[in-house]
């Protein structure tokens, strides 16, 4: 089993920019394609970018394309996500989960970003 938790959340105004980092504890880290998911409020979760075990593959969603980047320390067993130019329509609690293909397994508890306009 993996433990998963995410930090770095918080308030921001519009064009700012934060950087979450997904920390994992239990079976190898490096063993898992990684993944960074949001859920606003009345909205189901949706997938934002994941990235493989080497960090050699990196997928992102259409509307983090160009202003998020997801990366991966494997030596420190974190994964992480920086937003810039963040937008009041990036509001939402953001996960990270290990992935099987595309499927999400273990899930962290998540953090709440907040962008004000």
């Amino acid at each position: 089993q993996v433990q998963l938790v995410e930090s770095g959340g918080g308030l921001v105004q519009a064009g700012g920019s934060l950087r979450l980092s997904c920390a994992a504890s239990g079976r190898t880290f490096s063993m898992y394609t990684m993944g960074w998911f949001r859920q606003a409020p009345g909205k189901e979760r949706e997938f934002i970018a994941r990235i493989t075990r080497s960090g050699g593959n990196i997928y992102y969603a259409d509307s983090v394309k160009g202003r998020f980047t997801i990366s991966r320390d494997n030596a420190k067993n974190t994964v992480y996500l920086q937003m810039n130019s963040l937008k009041p329509e990036d509001t939402a609690v953001y996960y990270c989960a290990t992935l099987v293909g595309s499927s999400p397994e273990y899930w962290g508890q998540g953090t709440q970003v907040t962008v004000s306009s």
